[in-house]
């Protein structure tokens, strides 16, 4: 099929064939063309946000929630460094979007001007392909290459940046009927042999840990990791990108490891003799100090990157392909194994100490004598909105709080920036995902300082009809930098003070969240007594047909434990100030 039109209208033609149903983005000069065919478009909904960062970030939104891959636009010049961020966000925690910005006319390229930057240059290292399109002629391939590369593989963004003259071009439209690109070629089936000699280790292993990572989650191999989990009885753990990949609820789950993991999730990893690690990198907020980092472990890497294998931890079992065909094809391996061959692991006593160190060092914390508890605000909601809702966190200890105290039962339930720690993630990702997802409830967990950076995308929300619910838990602190001053810097808090909550400068809140929700149009609510907590969310709950902010005023001292500190041995975990490690040697 080919059809006489102009590069805009054959971006926005393409952008059709390609199945995209919403766009985030702002106009300006350099994409301005595009935005005149994409007003008649029926099938793509265009989200006007404030500003290019906060197309960013609900593209993420959206294609964590959905699997499909997000779309953001910008114009040139600093609507494109504006998307810098979430680009390096999603490259970092491996989300699928396509970011399209205009570029200044293909003549004026490298003359510096006006609003021209280098955006193909300065995102190279961030994403998985960057484009620049000056030749009208091929914008439908590039986009339709962009979407196979970002949601294929190990999912990424990608950049396409389209210069001004190209998208006023005349052109011949046609939509490519496959694709050619050399040297990408994902590996998604594993190599037989590795998955063999991945269940002889198994079968051979006293302590084995399943390590999972948000590959699981990207792979939608979450069902085939619960078979896997039952037929084998091994332990599982779950890094904050995975938070639902495995059920909160299920025996089996030790809960997240790393800095601020579990107690049983972190002696798991440092105990064990074998582990399976599956879409999972070895993060370093995971590992603490790598050298100490489960030092009797043998490795079984499962990735479909290869460059994530043996990238921070030699493997002796390196297996790359997708966690669903891994997982599946390891399912069939152990039963073949122990049908045919009368090998099979027996984890009875590994599993019922580790479930030991479960019961004995839960999650927890203290109440304070005064005020309102933040984990008891995000235990509330989750209780009260339950598993059915899907949560999303800036970054700070209400993330860690979030990732703990709600209960994570499915799959795509849980958004956060794991990768880059981007604070001002959870609004505009609340927005993609509110998209993605209509009809449900969709609640943001922010900080107080967080919230303020990106709470302008709340005008968005009520004017597109965009329900979030945001609950900004309010320490008038920078809460995980003055939890640091506490502990490593003798209490000097130096610049963490943010004065939004009743001591503030001249007893004025500044600035003041339920003024500020209604100024945007939303519901703004505010709760600083435990007693008050229930109603406060059901009444949140109850309102559907605008965005809700409540302002939950909350004990500043709180901290957030369990804490292994930075480039520290995990073996070092402690459980309160003043306290390590957590496990006592005879548990284990």
């Amino acid at each position: 099929m080919t059809e006489q039109l102009t590069g805009a209208q054959s971006l926005v033609r393409a952008l059709e064939h390609a199945e995209v149903d919403t766009i985030f983005g702002i106009p300006g000069g350099a994409i301005l063309p595009a935005y005149d065919p994409l007003f008649d478009s029926e099938k793509i909904r265009h989200i006007l946000v404030r500003p290019d960062q906060g197309a960013g970030h609900p593209a993420q939104g959206y294609a964590m929630v959905t699997g499909k891959v997000g779309v953001c636009m910008a114009t040139s010049g600093p609507g494109a460094t504006n998307l810098v961020t979430a680009i390096a966000d999603a490259h970092m925690d491996s989300v699928p979007i396509v970011a399209i910005t205009g570029q200044v006319a293909s003549a004026s390229n490298g003359s510096d001007a006006f609003q021209e930057a280098d955006i193909r240059g300065i995102t190279m290292p961030i994403t998985k392909h960057s484009f620049l399109v000056t030749n009208a002629d091929d914008i439908p391939l590039v986009i339709a290459e962009a979407f196979h590369i970002a949601g294929t593989g190990r999912p990424g963004p990608v950049l396409v940046d389209i210069s001004k003259d190209a998208l006023q071009a005349e052109t011949t439209f046609t939509w490519p009927t496959e694709l050619a690109l050399p040297g990408y070629r994902p590996t998604t089936r594993p190599h037989g042999k590795q998955v063999r000699e991945a269940a002889r280790l198994i079968a051979a292993a006293e302590r084995p840990v399943l390590y999972v990572g948000g590959g699981v989650i990207k792979a939608d191999a979450s069902a085939a990791l619960r078979v896997l989990a039952e037929l084998t009885q091994i332990p599982v753990v779950t890094t904050l990108m995975a938070r639902g990949a495995f059920p909160d609820s299920h025996e089996l789950h030790l809960g997240m490891p790393g800095m601020h993991g579990t107690v049983a999730a972190v002696a798991a990893l440092q105990k064990s003799d074998l582990l399976i690690s599956l879409g999972a990198r070895f993060d370093d907020r995971v590992t603490g100090q790598l050298s100490t980092f489960a030092p009797l472990a043998k490795i079984i890497h499962a990735d479909i990157d290869p460059a994530e294998i043996s990238k921070n931890r030699t493997a002796d079992v390196p297996i790359v392909g997708d966690c669903l065909e891994v997982i599946s094809d390891l399912v069939v391996a152990l039963k073949k194994q122990a049908t045919e061959d009368d090998v099979e692991g027996d984890f009875t006593a590994w599993k019922t100490q580790m479930l030991g160190i479960k019961a004995k060092y839960p999650v927890g914390y203290d109440k304070p004598e005064t005020g309102l508890a933040p984990q008891t605000v995000i235990e509330r909601i989750s209780a009260i909105a339950g598993p059915e809702a899907t949560y999303t966190a800036g970054v700070g200890q209400h993330q860690m709080w979030a990732a703990h105290y709600v209960d994570y039962e499915r799959p795509r339930q849980w958004l956060n920036s794991g990768g880059l720690g981007t604070m001002g993630y959870a609004v505009p990702a609340a927005m993609g995902a509110q998209i993605g997802l209509p009809g449900t409830v969709v609640w943001a967990i922010d900080g107080d300082g967080c919230f303020q950076m990106t709470n302008q995308e709340l005008a968005t929300c009520a004017i597109e009809g965009i329900p979030i619910k945001v609950a900004v838990i309010n320490n008038s602190s920078l809460g995980m930098v003055r939890q640091w001053q506490t502990l490593l810097y003798e209490g000097r808090y130096s610049n963490t003070d943010l004065n939004t909550g009743p001591e503030s400068i001249g007893a004025r809140r500044i600035p003041d969240f339920v003024k500020l929700a209604d100024a945007y149009g939303c519901v703004g609510l505010r709760c600083d007594s435990e007693a008050d907590l229930d109603a406060t969310i059901e009444k949140a709950m109850s309102i559907n047909d605008r965005p809700v902010v409540i302002d939950f005023v909350v004990e500043r001292d709180a901290m957030v434990w369990p804490m292994v500190h930075a480039g520290t041995s995990n073996d070092a975990i402690q459980i309160a100030r003043d306290l390590a490690p957590a496990w006592d040697e005879e548990d284990l």
